[in-house]
């Protein structure tokens, strides 16, 4: 007769049981954004959409190592959540970040954002100089 996990956690003396939940706690914290895509029920067909790239653009994200905070704040939402900065000291209180990658419009990449902002400076230090 087979038998169940609820079985088996019941019998299980208490303390091994916490350790048990504490250590899972800990495995659900860390996670990449595909077991986040996946957590989430989504594929990546699904995600492409909110965001508007194809399907593999969802994989290169996944699989980068590195990644742009509007990117990786995109694809947080895209997948239903909001992304949070938290810095941490060992002296304080954890610190959240605020308004990183937040600037950069949706459908711009941050090339076309940087540039936006040089050919701004310029037109201001251009009407200095006419004014």
């Amino acid at each position: 007769m087979p038998v169940t996990l609820d079985e088996i956690l019941n019998e299980m003396p208490a303390e091994r049981r916490a350790r048990i939940d504490k250590l899972t706690q800990e495995m659900l914290a860390e996670m990449n954004l595909r077991e986040l895509r996946r957590l989430r029920k989504l594929t990546q067909a699904r995600v492409s959409k909110k965001l508007k790239i194809g399907q593999e653009g969802v994989s290169r994200i996944e699989k980068r190592t590195d990644l742009y905070l509007s990117t990786l704040r995109s694809y947080v939402e895209g997948v239903g959540g909001k992304l949070s900065l938290v810095v941490e000291f060992p002296d304080r209180a954890p610190v959240i970040l605020a308004g990183l990658g937040e600037n950069i419009e949706r459908n711009e990449t941050p090339k076309r954002a940087k540039k936006k902002v040089r050919t701004a400076a310029k037109s201001k230090l251009n009407s200095r100089r006419a004014a």
